[in-house]
């Protein structure tokens, strides 16, 4: 940290608080040159995770948007909503890993459908089919056919 006093890079932490909301940690600095003392505030950087559209329009990533898309395949099934929110975790947690902080619709609805397709068939394929974008009922029946063949097995 530099002084703004003398410029000086070397200096002692004399306190560190953190903010009422925990967002911001504000540290007394006392610099080791000059002597005098001033005030830092540190503040995390919050970079939003940016989802790539089919169209190749970007939007920020949004939680609450792949939670109410999840809640209308999952309408009237035995889903319960702290099942989706592990989803929802887990989707967040994949982003967190990744270096790059873009991500496109399609591999976010991927990693979303490979968890409903274990929580629940019909909430799987309802979400599918808008996911996906069938062209045509035999789309949609292969991806049936798939799905009770490996049931049977």
């Amino acid at each position: 940290m530099k002084c703004p006093f003398c410029s000086h890079l070397e200096d002692r932490v004399v306190d560190s608080r953190e903010s009422r909301e925990g967002d911001v940690i504000r540290r007394r600095r006392e610099c080791l040159a000059c002597g005098r003392r001033f005030t830092s505030y540190e503040r995390m950087e919050d970079i939003p995770y940016m989802v790539i559209k089919k169209d190749g329009s970007r939007e920020p990533f949004d939680r609450q948007k792949m939670i109410a898309g999840m809640l209308r395949a999952c309408e009237k099934r035995p889903v319960s909503v702290s099942a989706l929110e592990a989803v929802a975790n887990r989707v967040e947690g994949v982003l967190q890993e990744r270096s790059e902080k873009e991500i496109s619709a399609a591999e976010i609805g991927g990693l979303v459908m490979d968890d409903l397709k274990r929580l629940d068939k019909v909430a799987y394929v309802r979400f599918a089919s808008v996911y996906r974008h069938f062209r045509d009922v035999g789309e949609f029946m292969t991806e049936l056919r798939g799905l009770l063949d490996a049931a049977d097995s």
